[in-house]
């Protein structure tokens, strides 16, 4: 009983958060879009974990406090639009005053039959952690809050034949957009960008300096997006803005790095070689090493002689 009381809070429908909110109904059962005004929304009123069982999109013009997306707190300092998928885990944060805004709430049966319905999952800022979110310049918000006003039209508008494509129309051109100033993010923001990569490398360079490899096999992204306090996703995303490469390929990078390092300049065996990498097996480790260099380990080592 105990565990259930800890369990998230899901939320199935579109008019359990209306009501849950202390908001009216929604015009439609599977799609919803909300604007507040110059109000708070009452925190108190949402359970400390939540599930939503539908797409979220929501920009905040003004937002401050803190939010809670899993385990952690983020404060924010200005507005953006936010992303959440169904079934992922948020929380309900703490002061988070000024909600003013607007949110689109999108069943994913809404998108059946539209090619949306599969696309909507290649944009990668749905996995996005609440701290990546997407920060808008003053005509990027207009633009977003453009489409969102089509989109409230067309919901208040009398219901025909097209509307359900034109609304399916709308959310493509704002997740198109959005996916333009995300890319625009990952350049405007590569100060920070840089220093990140600086941290990662350093973090792989320590992960095998300590031979923890041995211990917990070769580092995953996983392990390197939570360390860094990211998103698997939006750390591949970064990287790739930055050297073209993901996340994964830069662990391969380090790993056949280390490789030749122990390869030409010491009397390890291969095997022995692999096992101080993390892998299990070594053949797994010759097969990635000759995929690299396109030369098998022991032929490496023999050039040297």
């Amino acid at each position: 009983m105990k565990k259930e009381e800890n369990m998230p809070y899901r939320f199935e429908s579109l008019s359990d958060l209306h009501r849950v909110l202390g908001l009216p109904k929604p015009q439609h059962p599977l799609i919803s879009l909300v604007e507040i005004k110059d109000i708070a929304i009452d925190s108190g009123r949402l359970p400390n974990a939540v599930v939503y069982n539908f797409y979220k999109i929501s920009f905040k013009k003004n937002l401050t406090g803190k939010l809670k997306y899993g385990q952690g707190y983020y404060d924010f300092d200005e507005g953006g639009l936010f992303f959440k998928a169904p079934n992922q885990v948020a929380g309900n944060g703490e002061n988070n005053g000024d909600h003013s805004g607007y949110t689109i709430l999108i069943h994913p049966d809404f998108l059946l039959n539209y090619p949306l319905a599969k696309k909507i999952r290649q944009y990668g800022f749905f996995s996005y952690f609440v701290h990546e979110a997407l920060h808008l310049s003053e005509k990027e918000k207009e633009t977003i809050i453009t489409i969102f006003k089509n989109i409230e039209d067309e919901l208040q508008s009398r219901i025909d034949d097209f509307s359900h494509d034109v609304i399916i129309s709308q959310i493509e051109t704002l997740l198109n957009y959005s996916n333009r100033f995300y890319k625009r993010q990952f350049i405007t923001r590569k100060a920070p960008s840089n220093d990140l990569l600086q941290r990662m490398e350093e973090l792989l360079d320590d992960y095998f300096a300590k031979d923890t490899a041995q211990t917990k096999g070769i580092p995953t992204v996983q392990f390197l997006a939570d360390t860094l306090n990211l998103s698997p996703i939006y750390l591949s995303d970064m990287l790739r803005s930055l050297t073209g490469q993901s996340a994964q390929q830069h662990i391969h990078s380090k790993l056949i790095e280390k490789a030749k390092e122990k390869i030409s300049t010491t009397s390890l065996s291969i095997s022995e070689i692999a096992y101080q990498l993390g892998f299990e097996h070594p053949s797994s480790f010759n097969k990635l090493f000759k995929s690299k260099t396109k030369v098998a380990p022991m032929e490496f080592r023999e050039s040297f002689n």
